[in-house]
């Protein structure tokens, strides 16, 4: 009778072992898992990637992967008829022509950053400087070698101080812009669009309950994590002239820091032409309004958004190495990585929390 009673106990152990695995599994199949997508498509002249994990802190998001990949291209397509100068519909072609419009959110946000940027660089990332791009053949036209006559006169016309910094949202006209008479402004907002594209992307994730994300538009914004738990890693390109080819040629991997951050590299290795054997590339230096020559050939710059990263990345493009240094030094809330040419051989310069895994 005792083995019958024990052998009892010892069968309701196993099936109350076994009822308490199969309810934990119950429950871990039930919760939701890491679910990775990637959606891709067209914009601003290239493509754009965007990874990200449906599942968000607040559980998983409940929006198909094709109705946001149709949210973010309808984002792209909003910017690019907004503020695209190679649109020659867009609002700021017809800003550009000397047409009346009506600025949408988009034209005027990317206005008061661009003027608040051109005060924080002492106005060497100037979008009132459209003209001087299109005169070197960096712009909207194709000109090229102008004289210095034809650089002195241009500049007169160019710069974001003959501006107001407010603009009216109901009719614009670019002289209801200018402080005095004077040329009309033309404006170009190369050096920082793709940055602002990222961000506003990016907050429209993080509305729907998105967190790790990695977005990708010719420049990046990322938070939080990979697919495989661990930090975004990024390829930083080989500044090799003529390296066309995103990845083909890395000089090292960085691993992106915890948190929202904007990774934008900026180089003089893609957009230039040589004339009589001398290099002329596309980072104008808009207080000369000549390009730049030094030895910095690449700057990838760490901000807390992409517009920023991509702003300062043109910022220590013009006004190079050892001036950059000191900046990225005064400037703990950036990080920063700068490739520069010390008699023919790449040299690497990185601030104390950018740290390069060399290839």
């Amino acid at each position: 009778m005792y083995k019958y009673f024990a052998l009892r106990f010892i069968m309701r152990r196993i099936v109350r072992f076994f009822l308490f695995i199969l309810a934990a599994a119950a429950i871990c199949s039930c919760a939701p898992r890491d679910r990775y997508v990637t959606i891709s498509g067209f914009a601003q002249g290239g493509t754009y990637t965007v990874k990200l994990n449906l599942k968000g802190p607040e559980g998983m998001v409940d929006i198909r992967p094709e109705e946001i990949r149709d949210s973010v291209d309808a984002i792209l397509r909003a910017i690019d008829g907004s503020v695209s100068g190679y649109n020659k519909k867009s609002l700021l072609s017809r800003f550009n022509a000397g047409e009346t419009i009506v600025p949408d959110k988009i034209f005027v946000d990317i206005y008061g950053h661009a003027y608040d940027i051109s005060i924080l660089t002492d106005g060497a990332v100037d979008v009132a400087s459209a003209p001087l791009f299109d005169i070197w053949g960096f712009g909207f036209a194709n000109d090229s070698l102008p004289s210095a006559d034809k650089v002195m006169q241009v500049m007169q016309g160019c710069g974001m101080g003959r501006l107001t910094r407010e603009m009216p949202v109901s009719s614009l006209n670019a002289k209801d812009l200018l402080t005095s008479e004077g040329t009309l402004p033309k404006l170009n907002y190369n050096a920082i669009a793709q940055g602002y594209s990222c961000d506003l992307v990016a907050e429209y994730l993080y509305s729907i309950g998105v967190k790790d994300m990695l977005v990708d538009i010719g420049e990046i914004f990322c938070d939080g994590k990979n697919p495989s738990g661990q930090p975004w890693s990024l390829g930083i390109d080989r500044p090799v002239d003529g390296n066309n080819e995103l990845g083909a040629q890395i000089q090292g991997v960085f691993r992106a820091p915890e948190g929202p951050h904007g990774i934008v590299t900026s180089g003089n290795y893609r957009k230039f032409y040589v004339r009589d054997g001398k290099k002329y590339a596309h980072t104008i230096d808009p207080r000369t309004g000549y390009p730049v020559q030094h030895s910095l050939l690449s700057a990838t710059i760490v901000a807390p958004d992409a517009m920023m990263a991509d702003a300062y990345a043109t910022y220590c493009m013009v006004i190079g190495l050892e001036t950059s240094k000191l900046f990225l030094t005064e400037h703990p809330e950036l990080e920063g990585c700068l490739i520069y040419d010390e008699d023919g051989v790449f040299r690497t310069w990185c601030s104390d929390g950018f740290v390069l895994e060399e290839i």
